[in-house]
């Protein structure tokens, strides 16, 4: 784990080793059992908590451990080594809490953040739907003002943790066509109207529900608008400059944990008169996914930097960080199996359980072809 640790501070240095500790201890041993069982670990997900990662980017006047996003890169891909699949939740679950911090109102803050920084309650976002996911601006579901509440018809999809969790940050459509009308809503789970699909059945990412959010005619309080109206596009987009580098650092993770294991693999199994570690071949291949793990590494601390410096191209990093590092960190993986032989294809060596985690990073927090988008209008678009 030496790259994982280079050029950093004391404190960061720190928040590593007991992230690790924790990963290690918490997760490592369970993560295949929680995989096959489709168990989502609530009870270790509070001992997190106990460390500061409910709100790692939360202020302290509410619990939070208000952690920079250069900090917060480091603890994800620590987690990750664990497993994938509760890493990518708590970076979710955070992405929650930092929107309801940077965008909520003293009441808002007051009510909800506590309770997300110790994680007695968990929290979702939902964006995407059965017919808006990388067009997130084209979203239908709809919040119609009604006196002092709005009611907020529609169906959201592919939602990390529903069901399980208790606050949903719901985007939904108060105005115009378009980005312009898109508002957000804190939707609690006990909200009249408000009801779940079944957990869906996936490759990957066992170890979290993942249902529909279904809200027939929720009403909330005028007061659960977060931000004003027609800001939700802006919110949502922010909210996921971060995600986006979460779920980059977990592939980071992830992988290092694959390339750590075909290092133990390679030096015990032996083949034509000694270990497969003394084979150049594999050792060129091992030197390889270390070269372009550390590539991906530094392009996301240089995203993070640049997103806790509020740098105008941000946004475009962290895009590029979050296509890069996803990419890398799947094919590592894949190339780890591949190292460990027939032995990877197990369930029980948890080497395919990374792959498929992996995989769907490359999906969510918006495809990596949307990523390749976002890059490619900045580049274009001072041309035009």
């Amino acid at each position: 784990m030496t790259a994982v640790t280079t050029l950093l501070s004391d404190d960061q240095l720190a928040v590593v080793e007991t992230t690790l500790g924790f990963a290690q201890e918490h997760l490592a041993p369970h993560a295949v059992a929680w995989d096959q069982d489709k168990h989502f670990p609530v009870d270790v997900l509070r001992k997190a908590a106990g460390l500061g990662l409910g709100g790692v980017y939360v202020r302290e006047d509410v619990g939070g451990s208000e952690l920079s996003r250069s900090d917060g890169v480091l603890v994800f891909e620590a987690l990750a080594t664990g497993c994938p699949s509760v890493a990518g939740y708590l970076s979710i679950h955070n992405m929650v809490a930092w929107m309801v911090d940077t965008y909520g109102t003293d009441a808002q803050r007051g009510r909800y953040l506590p309770e997300l920084c110790t994680m007695e309650q968990l929290g979702s976002y939902c964006l995407t739907e059965p017919g808006a996911g990388s067009d997130a601006a084209a979203l239908r579901t709809r919040a119609v003002r009604d006196g002092d509440h709005y009611v907020l018809t529609g169906t959201k999809q592919f939602i990390s943790g529903a069901g399980a969790t208790h606050l949903y940050i719901v985007l939904a459509r108060t105005g115009e066509d378009g980005p312009g009308g898109i508002s957000a809503f804190l939707v609690e789970r006990d909200d009249e109207g408000l009801s779940f699909g079944a957990n869906e059945k996936k490759m990957g990412w066992n170890a979290q529900p993942t249902r529909q959010v279904v809200l027939d005619g929720v009403r909330v309080p005028a007061d659960r608008l977060l931000g004003a109206e027609g800001e939700g596009f802006h919110i949502a987009m922010n909210g996921l400059n971060g995600g986006r580098l979460g779920i980059a650092a977990c592939s980071l993770g992830g992988a290092q944990s694959a390339l750590d294991r075909s290092l133990a693999h390679l030096a015990d199994r032996e083949a034509f008169g000694g270990p497969l570690l003394n084979a150049q071949a594999l050792q060129f291949r091992l030197a390889d996914m270390a070269t372009e793990l550390a590539a991906a590494r530094a392009l996301v601390r240089q995203a993070a930097e640049a997103l806790d410096r509020k740098v105008g191209g941000a946004p475009e990093l962290c895009a590029m960080a979050k296509r890069f590092a996803t990419d890398t960190g799947y094919s590592v993986a894949d190339r780890a199996l591949q190292l460990h032989g027939g032995y990877g294809y197990l369930a029980e060596y948890g080497i395919e359980k990374i792959v498929r985690d992996l995989r769907v990073h490359q999906i969510l927090e918006g495809t990596n072809e949307i990523m390749r988008v976002i890059v490619a209008r900045s580049l274009t678009g001072a041309l035009r």
